[in-house]
């Protein structure tokens, strides 16, 4: 029969001859490795994807309203029929996007003689007055020339932005509203005119 300290012995030398193969064994570390960071990479690559649509939703957006701006400066008058076909135009350049919770105010601002500018007419696409004629108007000083007449556009969208961060941050759905505006000059004559705003 085995002395016990024998069998002791015996025991430990296989025991470390194991840990000593354990340590040195590389195999199904690539494994390993990638179901650590595996989680990492699927949130970067989902967040990433989030933000190119915000960023793609943003560059609509702004689209729309220097269209808008641009297509209305053209007109020596405008209705609320011509004003109404601007949802339209929108909905096209958001193409294929739906837009969430869509927009649109278009303002004519009149300038005087001093260069002040003030509400002439305003439209939004709930075919209501956004803003009281004679309001004064936020207008860029470069553009204040006096005796001239600007369109300012507005457009504004909500998107649903998806933050996903696996273990570092919570993951949620942020709603963002992504607005833009623009002033442009009338085109033709020397103001722009809207019959039934």
């Amino acid at each position: 029969m085995e002395a016990p300290d024998q069998h002791l012995q015996r025991h430990s030398g296989s025991f470390l001859a194991r840990l000593r193969r354990l340590a040195t064994d590389r195999g199904g570390a690539g494994a390993v490795e990638f179901a650590l960071i595996a989680p990492l990479l699927l949130s970067l690559y989902i967040t990433s994807f989030e933000i190119t649509l915000g960023l793609s939703v943003s560059k609509r957006v702004t689209r729309s309203a220097g269209t808008i701006a641009d297509l209305v400066t053209r007109e020596t008058s405008v209705n609320k029929a011509l004003l109404t076909t601007m949802e339209d135009v929108t909905d096209s350049l958001f193409a294929p996007y739906t837009p969430n919770a869509l927009s649109i105010r278009v303002t004519g601002v009149a300038l005087d003689a001093a260069g002040n500018p003030k509400v002439a007419w305003s439209w939004d696409d709930t075919d209501a007055r956004p803003y009281a004629v004679g309001a004064t108007v936020d207008v860029p000083t470069e553009m204040r020339l006096p005796n001239s007449f600007l369109i300012h556009s507005e457009v504004s969208v909500s998107h649903d932005l998806l933050m996903f961060m696996s273990g570092l941050l919570p993951s949620e759905l942020k709603t963002i509203t992504i607005a833009r505006d623009y002033f442009y000059r009338q085109r033709i004559g020397t103001s722009i005119s809207c019959s039934d705003c």
